[in-house]
């Protein structure tokens, strides 16, 4: 893992192990041909060391072809510092309609939080995103609800939705 103090838990989530986190460009470097060589098109390192703990820090990266559901976080927050590539943060309404769009980039936003259960997803205009996430923890899968208007990851037509989103943009 090119010396960086990670444990893989998958091909998709490391965790820092130092007690003292600190990245520099070869922790982006790294994420991103991890999140360009799975079959995703994600990755992450997480700074926090347990779903159980209340602070959840990750360094994500994006590939533009990776299909993020639409959902919502029924009791939490979540914010994104942006880091590299570009994107538009798409809010939904509880139609499936676009109520909003935030664009994250070089010349646009660097930072975004929401934190009212609005359903919301990645439209990623550049190769791959690289983002620093947070948001509360303990990591419980109920506190995201799945928008039902949105096809699931492992449907057909979920490209299909996402090309839809981005000529609604």
């Amino acid at each position: 893992m090119m010396d960086l103090p990670l444990k893989e838990i998958n091909e998709e989530v490391y965790v820092a192990t130092d007690p003292i986190v600190c990245f520099d460009r070869r922790a982006i470097e790294f994420i991103k041909g991890k999140a360009l060589g799975n079959r995703r098109g994600r990755a992450r390192i997480c700074t926090h060391k347990s779903h159980d703990d209340p602070l959840h820090e990750m360094l994500i990266a994006i590939r533009s072809d990776s299909y993020v559901r639409p959902h919502r976080h029924l009791n939490k927050a979540e914010s994104f510092h942006w880091i590299e590539g570009r994107a538009d943060i798409v809010i939904l309404d509880e139609r499936g309609g676009v109520s909003d769009v935030v664009k994250v980039g070089l010349g646009h936003h660097f930072y975004y939080r929401l934190d009212t259960p609005h359903y919301h997803t990645l439209i990623i205009h550049s190769p791959i995103l690289v983002i620093h996430e947070i948001t509360q923890g303990p990591f419980k899968p109920g506190d995201s609800e799945p928008a039902l208007f949105a096809p699931s990851e492992n449907e057909e037509n979920a490209l299909e939705y996402m090309n839809f989103l981005r000529a609604c943009l």
